[in-house]
């Protein structure tokens, strides 16, 4: 059985004041499945620090596809996990559509991060525009054929793949536990043509306004093995209930 993941995305929030509540609030409830805190860079040390003694990792949310060197303003794999982080968040539908961050883009930086030792969570989704067109499997296959290309399924596994339909990202809409499994279950199908074994162990979480109140709907599905949280993931009671709704 594959063990779940849920993976909190503070995405640009959070203070040094805020987060060490937020990490009291966290320490004081059980670890119910294997966690990742992904905090804004300039916190990743605090987290790190705030986090010893637990079972929780923390990784960043981004990352360059470049070594070290002459790139004003970007971040290295090697200094994110210098920094003590151990996971990354790469090709979220934030940086896709806001920063043009292309499939060939998202690809480098996944092998980039798997080089230097970090564990990669590949974001991969679609529009309400695509969903509309009935084209959701077709975007999403893509996504992540040209990841396929360049990483071997088997290396993606050091990681976890999250599906989040970009409609469903900090609206309030949510895919319906079905509309989520239909999609994991072709992401696993796409795996298993490259690698079966790899297909059946690989991780695949679901992003998209999850919360305490349908978190367990969700992971029960049968391809879903828990989840990439955003905004519930700011409020520590809340994460705390969606990583135990992930608990087996």
């Amino acid at each position: 059985m594959r063990p779940n993941l849920v993976a909190a995305n503070w995405k640009m929030n959070g203070s040094r004041a805020d987060n060490q509540r937020w990490l009291q609030e966290f320490r004081a409830a059980p670890a119910h499945c294997e966690t990742v805190v992904c905090p804004p860079f300039v916190y990743l040390q605090d987290l790190v620090q705030g986090l010893v003694g637990t079972a929780a990792s923390v990784g960043a949310q981004n990352m360059s596809d470049r070594v070290a060197g002459a790139w004003t303003g970007e971040v290295a794999a090697e200094m994110l996990i210098d920094s003590g982080a151990s996971w990354v968040i790469l090709g979220h539908s934030e940086r896709r559509a806001a920063y043009g961050e292309s499939n060939e883009i998202v690809a480098a930086k996944v092998e980039r991060a798997l080089a230097a030792g970090l564990k990669p969570i590949l974001c991969v989704g679609e529009t309400l525009e695509q969903r509309e067109q009935g084209r959701t499997q077709q975007v999403v296959a893509e996504q992540l054929q040209v990841v396929l290309q360049r990483c071997p399924a088997a290396q993606l596994l050091a990681g976890a793949i999250a599906y989040e339909p970009v409609w469903a990202i900090g609206t309030g809409r949510t895919a319906t536990p079905q509309q989520a499994q239909a999609v994991h279950a072709a992401i696993r199908s796409q795996l298993a043509a490259q690698d079966p074994g790899a297909a059946v162990a690989m991780r695949l979480l679901y992003g998209g306004s999850v919360k305490p109140a349908n978190a367990r709907e969700l992971f029960s599905q049968p391809d879903i093995d828990g989840g990439l949280i955003g905004g519930a993931s700011l409020v520590a009671a809340d994460f705390v209930a969606i990583c135990a709704a992930a608990a087996r």
